[in-house]
């Protein structure tokens, strides 16, 4: 009797075709990938998420803001590397100057940067932005003031009193000059002039004859080139030659009613929250930052222009005159201290620091 036949039996390898089951090599380089991925994952995500976005105007027209604000927000948006981006409107832009804090409350800007006065602040301390006659003698002043003196304490009370804005910095900007179409070498000169100035300048300045005049800040040089303003009271003569007022006055008055025009930054206060701490402190450094370029970018051009500057002769009314004009000061700034507590505490302090500028003798004070 013949044995049957075995069965044939398949070997293992050809049982396991590489088209359905993968290999070992296959298996792990996929498992590989895999964790890859899943790894990337928060990266992917991070990525995707949209970065704060802010809209800021400043008081500055675009000539000036090149220099007071555009370069500090540039170096911001760039070390924010996309959590944060700054959009910036110069003045009127967006909103007139003089609703920028109920722009700012509206949440339809994000941030401003200007003085109290000229944005129509509701603060008690409005009065002291900008250019308060002869509180202040060289810019340095303005940081010391607010550093050093307590004015940032005063500042931070007074708008947390304003519903919806954050004060946020302090720095000082050019002295207060006249940039004039005709001549003026004593006071009586100033008498009937239309002076485009800010507001509690113009109320000290009416003082001695000067008509204050209210216009949109683009609106300027043509109506000094029409002579429907005789003259500004706005500025240094950086910002004469900056933004073309130059080219419509011939004479530059070397007295100031002021040394420095205290400018600040503010935010609605809830975005400002919606900052997390990291970028809050970014924007300080680039506040900072703007303060600091301000420092030499006007000390230096008032000195240069001054000697070089080929559009403006410069003029002066005697010291013994001028005087007059600084007495003066003291009675404003003593109706001014009346008005309210805030008030009395702001005054006292420049009071109490220009009272030592005044001992420390040269170069704090001359004279």
């Amino acid at each position: 009797m013949s044995q049957p036949t075995p069965p044939r039996v398949q070997p293992v390898e050809a049982a396991q075709s590489p088209e359905t089951v993968p290999s070992r090599r296959q298996a792990l380089k996929s498992a590989a990938v895999g964790a890859a991925a899943l790894s990337a994952a928060p990266f992917v995500l991070a990525q995707k998420k949209t970065g704060i976005k802010w809209r800021m105007q400043t008081y500055a027209g675009a000539a000036l803001g090149a220099h007071v604000i555009k370069p500090a927000i540039e170096a911001f948006n760039k070390a924010a590397n996309g959590e944060m981006t700054i959009e910036l409107y110069y003045a009127d832009q967006l909103v007139p100057t003089g609703e920028l804090v109920r722009a700012m409350q509206k949440g339809t800007l994000d941030a401003v940067q200007s003085d109290d006065d000229s944005m129509a602040s509701p603060a008690d301390v409005r009065e002291f932005g900008g250019y308060f006659p002869f509180a202040t003698r060289y810019s340095l002043d303005v940081p010391v003031l607010f550093n050093q003196f307590g004015l940032d304490k005063i500042w931070e009370e007074s708008y947390a009193k304003v519903d919806n804005v954050t004060w946020l910095s302090a720095g000082a900007w050019d002295p207060c000059h006249f940039a004039t179409r005709t001549p003026i070498n004593k006071l009586a000169d100033l008498k009937g002039k239309k002076i485009y100035t800010f507001p509690t300048a113009g109320q000290f300045l009416s003082r001695f004859g000067v008509v204050p005049v209210d216009l949109p800040y683009e609106d300027v040089v043509m109506a000094l080139k029409t002579g429907e303003l005789d003259g500004v009271a706005w500025s240094g003569i950086t910002e004469d030659y900056t933004v073309g007022w130059a080219d419509g006055t011939k004479y530059f008055l070397t007295n100031n009613i002021s040394g420095a025009w205290i400018g600040h930054f503010f935010a609605n206060t809830n975005s400002w929250k919606k900052v997390p701490p990291h970028l809050q402190a970014l924007f300080r450094l680039a506040m900072d930052s703007s303060h600091y370029y301000r420092q030499h970018w006007y000390w230096g051009g008032e000195a240069e222009l001054r000697v070089n500057g080929p559009k403006l002769k410069l003029t002066a009314i005697p010291d013994a005159e001028w005087a007059t004009v600084e007495a003066e000061a003291v009675k404003f700034w003593d109706e001014k201290a009346k008005k309210n507590p805030t008030a009395a505490k702001v005054v006292a302090v420049f009071r109490k620091y220009n009272a030592l500028m005044a001992k420390a003798g040269k170069p704090y004070r001359y004279g």
